[in-house]
């Protein structure tokens, strides 16, 4: 998730939306450990004053598996409340 971790989100954004892709590279100038699966995430977020920020960022199959049961708690606490 480097991508994600490097830039900062203000705590106020709002998701607006959530999209992600399995995808694989197979060949690239400047890298040579290619052949694994990875999940792409774009996120778009609002901000206090309305405006619109698309976040993207990739992970790998296990990470995205992880982000996932997270986001499954989170949902089973907000349902309690």
């Amino acid at each position: 998730m480097e991508g994600f971790c490097e830039s900062k989100l203000d705590a106020k954004s709002l998701l607006v939306d959530l999209q992600w892709k399995l995808a694989m590279a197979v060949s690239s100038d400047s890298c040579g450990s290619l052949k694994y699966p990875y999940v792409a995430v774009m996120l778009t977020l609002a901000d206090p004053f309305g405006r619109v920020k698309n976040k993207s960022f990739e992970m790998t199959v296990p990470q995205f598996q992880n982000f996932y049961r997270q986001f499954k708690q989170m949902a089973a606490v907000i349902e309690t409340v």
